[in-house]
């Protein structure tokens, strides 16, 4: 029989935003996974809830029975034989009838044993079958899936509207099986991943912003529609402290789409790449108005990492520094306009494409404006480094 040293603590699920959320670093590279040929979800298709208007006690009633089956609660340890020193918990939500398990890498990444309780309290240790800090998700599996145990059902976060009514369920500060509610408050926001070697973050865009309550415990739960489909993967709040401040964030579902059937395969996702550095202390807007740029939309280029795919094909970085509302930032790069066609806003957005759109050893074709003129340039994606 195993033995715990010490309690459970509870993982401090959020990423302490609360002092850079407003001013994150400058973000390096592209976060651009290739997308699968088929996609992880449960396979149930949901019917309307019962009950009459969208806040009747009813629905939500209804929603709590049927999602919640589905709903785990993760509890990871360190060390080695019968010693293991508990030292966090989590949550996560079964996929399919396998016993396939999505949840965030940051719940199980540091634990050397990780143990599943179910919505009926049975308990099953889990193996990690694929990770990816990136997009903070994770898969675990179990062998034997209790027999009331339900896949959730995967929706489509493309078509999400700010104000939609959403509902979170997990296990914050240990308690299992909590469902809170709230609305989307926000959409198409950037959260820091991975620190990049040249410096800067890769970051993970297109995250779903909530009230619904989220705390720590929740991290890898899921956040679900009035369908009770998965909208997304609760991840990080915002907080001067530990607790829910109203602002929490959550990995797209879409995202989990994409990645989660390359972890259950592969065990790892292979990010396309480009190779380039850009600002993001300010909009393109902020930019254009404080610098003369020749358009409000678009990303300029600070710096292209060497012998990178975007160096390699041509792209410029800046040539010189400017100060903007008294911060020093490099000027003079290309100022990427479109990518195959398709308008690019910003960093962001590009990132969004390249997610969406794109994959390893891919061709793409960059409209950069550079001097006054509007330049094609075709750029072979390589893969994120390691």
């Amino acid at each position: 029989m195993v033995q715990y040293k010490g309690l459970f603590a509870v993982m401090v699920l959020c990423l302490s935003l609360a002092a850079c959320c407003c001013s994150l670093p400058t973000f390096t590279g592209d976060v651009t996974p290739a997308a699968p040929t088929e996609e992880a979800g449960g396979n149930a298709t949901p019917t309307p809830l019962s009950g009459g208007p969208i806040d009747d006690d009813t629905l939500l009633v209804d929603l709590y029975q049927r999602a919640s089956p589905g709903v785990v609660n993760i509890d990871v340890a360190a060390g080695a034989g019968d010693e293991l020193d508990a030292f966090g918990s989590g949550s996560g939500f079964l996929i399919d009838d396998e016993g396939h398990i999505v949840t965030n890498n940051h719940v199980i990444e540091a634990a050397d044993a990780i143990y599943v309780t179910f919505n009926d309290g049975s308990i099953r240790q889990a193996t990690v079958l694929g990770r990816d800090a990136d997009s903070d998700l994770a898969v675990l599996h179990v062998d034997d899936v209790p027999a009331d145990a339900a896949p959730l059902e995967l929706g489509d976060s493309g078509g999400l509207s700010v104000g939609q009514r959403v509902v979170a369920i997990g296990n914050p500060f240990g308690l299992q099986g909590t469902m809170t509610m709230g609305i989307i408050s926000g959409l198409g926001r950037s959260l820091p991943g991975r620190v990049a070697a040249g410096g800067g973050v890769f970051s993970n865009p297109e995250i779903i912003q909530t009230d619904a309550p989220i705390n720590p415990g929740n991290s890898g739960g899921p956040l679900l529609d009035y369908y009770g489909r998965v909208i997304g993967v609760n991840t990080a709040i915002r907080t001067t402290g530990t607790g829910n401040m109203g602002i929490g964030f959550a990995v797209p579902v879409n995202t989990v789409k994409l990645i989660v059937p390359h972890l259950i395969a592969e065990g790892e996702y292979r990010y396309p790449y480009l190779g380039i550095y850009s600002e993001n202390r300010f909009t393109i807007a902020q930019l254009a108005y404080e610098l003369d740029l020749p358009t409000s939309h678009g990303v300029l280029v600070s710096s292209v990492t060497p012998g990178g795919p975007a160096a390699l094909a041509g792209v410029r970085g800046g040539t010189r520094t400017a100060t903007v509302l008294g911060e020093t930032v490099q000027v003079g790069g290309d100022i990427i306009v479109a990518i195959d066609g398709d308008q690019v806003a910003d960093f962001y957005g590009l990132i969004a494409y390249l997610i969406r759109e794109t994959q390893v050893g891919q061709t793409v074709v960059l409209t950069v404006l550079r001097n006054g003129e509007e330049l094609q340039i075709p750029v072979e994606l390589g893969e994120r480094p390691r």
